[in-house]
């Protein structure tokens, strides 16, 4: 549920983004939302799944009505106390291949827009 209000943040923050570069353009000229590039951390707490649906049903009505919404995702890695090497954690286990144990890092609780791709055109007379 908490991807609703994240989903809304998105869209705000796109817009915000959208109406820069429209004020920025010559007075004829509009500006529609292509494509969006979020990154999410597996460890984020946030679902990928319901971002895109609630993305299409939050969307309609705004510059971005027709953006491609994209989600890279990112694995949680472990960093070993003993050798400092980062590594994925294995199933049940918080142990690296130098027989060390690993800890909890940030890499894999991203949550961000990395990218968003306008289109400025004409405004249709």
């Amino acid at each position: 549920m908490h991807e609703y209000p994240a989903t809304q943040n998105i869209i705000e923050t796109v817009l915000r983004h959208a109406a820069t570069l429209r004020n920025a353009a010559p007075a004829k000229d509009r500006v529609s939302v292509k494509k969006i590039t979020l990154v999410i951390g597996e460890a984020s707490g946030m679902i990928g799944e319901s971002i895109l649906l609630y993305f299409d049903l939050m969307a309609k009505g705004t510059a971005c009505e027709d953006a491609e919404l994209s989600i890279e995702t990112v694995k949680p890695r472990l960093r070993c106390r003993a050798c400092g090497k980062l590594f994925l954690r294995k199933p049940f286990s918080f142990e690296c291949e130098c027989g060390g144990e690993g800890e909890p890092t940030e890499i894999g609780r991203e949550f961000y827009v990395k990218d968003i791709e306008v289109e400025t055109g004409l405004c249709p007379a």
